[in-house]
């Protein structure tokens, strides 16, 4: 414990036991039933935390986050969500592991390599998203998805931020924290409806604070392992 205090700076204590605060008020508050919300909440701003030190240790809970997140998603039909966790998020975060396991700095396991994104990932990252793009949303508007256009936003934020944690970039933190901003106004709508949601909402306004800080300071530690 005492090792694992030490790791980690006081401002990235206080920000993971701010955001565990705010998470667990906002479910007694507006749910107090689904301890599965609770649980992925927590793992999942466990693993941006873990992420902003640029620890594998994330990716490995974001894994275990976006299986229980599609679960959730589920339950309010948002077949977008489900899907894009499921189907692309989950195992694209497990790809992002093993690249991190494979690519420690200097040896040091508990932190990834970073790497600046080359003339062959930057040529496929638009036209993969783009494609990627479009198939889920023929997927969606078959599934008659809720919020279609937000749900497809969703999708393209997701990708980008999963395919650039594959390629060991920073900017993956920043693609991460625009997808929250999507997911935020989605659990708006879906709280308007079933008043329990607003905890998810609080959720991911954790997540878009933790995503940022996260940006913030793997741009530092590139810049560190560059130099």
């Amino acid at each position: 414990m005492k090792k694992l205090l030490a790791y980690f700076s006081l401002f990235e204590l206080a920000l993971w036991g701010g955001s565990v605060t705010l998470i667990v008020i906002a479910f007694f508050l507006f749910d107090r039933n689904s301890y599965l919300t609770l649980t992925a909440s927590l793992i999942g701003v466990t693993s941006l935390i873990f992420n902003a030190k640029g620890n594998p240790i994330g990716q490995l809970l974001m894994v275990a986050f976006s299986l229980l997140y599609g679960v959730i998603s589920f339950t309010f039909s948002y077949y977008g969500e489900m899907i894009t966790y499921l189907g692309m998020t989950m195992p694209m975060s497990a790809l992002a592991l093993f690249a991190w396991l494979k690519n420690p700095y200097k040896g040091n396991k508990s932190e990834v390599a970073l790497d600046v994104l080359g003339k062959r990932a930057r040529g496929l990252l638009w036209p993969l998203t783009l494609a990627v793009t479009l198939v889920f949303y023929f997927i969606l508007a078959c599934f008659a998805t809720k919020h279609l256009p937000l749900s497809t936003l969703s999708v393209t934020t997701s990708f980008l931020a999963v395919y650039l944690t594959y390629c060991r970039s920073p900017f993956f933190a920043l693609a991460y924290a625009a997808n929250d901003l999507v997911l935020i106004a989605l659990w708006i709508l879906a709280g308007i409806e079933e008043i329990r949601y607003v905890a998810v909402v609080v959720c991911f306004i954790a997540f878009f604070l933790n995503d940022t800080y996260c940006f913030i300071n793997l741009r530092k530690m590139q810049k560190r392992q560059q130099a």
